[in-house]
C-alpha cells in the first residue's frame, strides 16, 4: 500500500496527495561496475546518460537498452547536453575536467581543465556557456560550448551542489554547507545575488519552474524548500523523504519530484489555492538521483541491492557494499 506523507508548510498549508498515479513501471536491470551519480535524458534522440564511475552509459528509452558507451570518465558525476550545437558535456571530479562530446557520434571530441573535483555540470542555452561546480575548490569554471575556451572562475562562497539555468542569463546553483543559492550573471560571470534558504539544510538537489521564477532545492532536513527568486524569499517548505539528491519540475503537469534515498520519490502538486500536496511514492533504496523526461513525463531513477553493513563497523558508518551486478534503472510513469 502506498505511504503517504502530512505535515504543515510554512506560509503554505501541505495536505496529502493520492492523485498523481505514478509508479514503478519496469526495472531496466543493467548491472556493471562501478557507482553513479547524475543521469540526464535527451528526449530529442531518446537516450538515457547515466554516469557509472569512470564512464557514461548511453540507453535508448525506446528499447531501454544500452546502445554506447562514453568512456576514460574519471570519477564521472554529471551530463549536460546541448542540442542546438550537436554537443555534450561530462564532469570528471576526479581528473579536474569536462569531456566534451559529439552528440551524433558519442565520441569525445575533447578535454577542458576545471577547478577542483567538478561536480554539477551546466550548459546555459543564453550564453552559450557551459558551468562546471567545482566541490573542492568550491568555485564555477566557465568555458564557451562552442570552443571550449575558458571564460573565467567564480567563486562561490561555499561547497556548490547542483544548479539549474532560466534561459535568460540567469544560473542558479545550491551552496550545500552555508544553505543558500547563488545567483550567477552568466554572461558577466558574477555573483549577483545569495538567497538564505532558511529552515533549509543542506539543500542538494534543484529544479526551476522558470516560467513562475522559482527554485525547488531538496533539504538534507527533509524538506522541499521553495524559493522565489522576484522576492528573494523561501515561501514554503514541503515535507520530502530522507536523503535526497535529485530534484525535477515538469513543466506540461506543473508536478515537483524529488528522489530520496530511502526508498520513495515525493511527488508533488501545487493546488489552485497555493496548497502543496505531497505523495510518497514507493521505489528503492539508493534511488537518490533522477532525470525526468519532458516527452513522456516517465522518471528514471538508478539504484543497486546492496549488502548488509558488518557487524564491526560500530559507529562508523561506513557505505554499505554495493552487490555484484546489481545496478538497475527504476522507471516510473504511469
Amino acid at each position: 500500500m502506498r505511504s503517504f506523507m502530512t505535515a504543515v508548510l510554512m506560509l503554505a498549508g501541505a495536505i496529502a496527495y493520492a492523485g498523481s498515479g505514478y509508479h514503478i513501471i519496469d526495472r531496466l536491470h543493467l548491472g556493471g561496475e562501478g557507482g553513479w551519480d547524475y543521469l540526464t535524458v535527451d528526449s530529442a534522440s531518446h537516450r538515457l546518460f547515466i554516469s557509472r564511475g569512470t564512464h557514461v552509459l548511453v540507453i535508448d528509452t525506446r528499447s531501454n537498452r544500452p546502445v554506447a558507451d562514453i568512456p576514460d570518465t574519471p570519477g564521472v558525476h554529471g551530463i549536460a547536453l546541448a542540442p542546438e550545437l550537436g554537443r555534450g558535456f561530462i564532469s570528471n571530479g576526479r581528473a579536474n575536467t569536462a569531456s566534451i562530446f559529439d552528440l551524433r557520434t558519442l565520441q569525445v571530441t575533447g578535454q577542458v581543465r576545471t577547478g577542483e573535483n567538478p561536480d554539477a555540470i551546466l550548459y546555459d542555452p543564453a550564453a552559450k556557456r557551459v558551468f562546471t561546480f567545482n566541490g573542492k575548490s568550491r568555485d564555477a569554471t566557465v568555458f564557451d560550448a562552442r570552443s571550449g575556451i575558458v571564460l573565467g572562475t567564480v567563486a562561490l562562497g561555499g561547497k556548490p551542489e547542483f544548479a539549474a539555468a532560466d534561459g535568460s542569463g540567469r544560473v542558479f546553483v545550491n551552496i550545500e554547507d552555508t544553505s543558500e543559492v547563488v545567483e550567477l550573471d552568466s554572461r558577466k560571470l558574477v555573483v549577483a545575488r545569495r538567497y538564505p534558504l532558511h529552515p533549509c539544510i543542506e539543500p542538494t538537489g534543484m529544479a526551476i519552474d522558470a516560467g513562475r521564477r522559482r527554485i525547488f532545492s531538496g533539504c538534507r532536513n527533509k524538506v522541499m524548500a521553495v524559493l522565489d527568486v522576484e522576492t528573494g524569499s523561501v515561501t514554503a517548505t514541503v515535507p520530502i523523504g530522507e536523503g535526497v539528491d535529485g530534484n525535477a519540475f515538469d513543466p506540461a503537469t506543473g508536478l515537483i519530484f524529488s528522489s530520496n534515498g530511502e526508498g520513495t520519490l515525493t511527488v508533488i502538486r501545487e493546488s489552485s489555492s497555493g496548497i502543496f500536496e505531497a505523495e510518497a511514492v514507493p521505489t528503492q533504496r539508493g534511488a537518490r538521483t533522477m532525470a525526468l523526461d519532458p516527452a513522456t513525463h516517465n522518471i528514471y531513477l538508478p539504484t543497486a541491492e546492496f549488502a548488509p553493513a558488518p557487524a564491526s563497523a560500530g559507529a562508523s558508518r561506513p557505505r554499505p557494499e554495493m552487490v555484484r551486478n546489481s545496478f538497475t534503472v527504476l522507471v516510473v510513469g504511469k
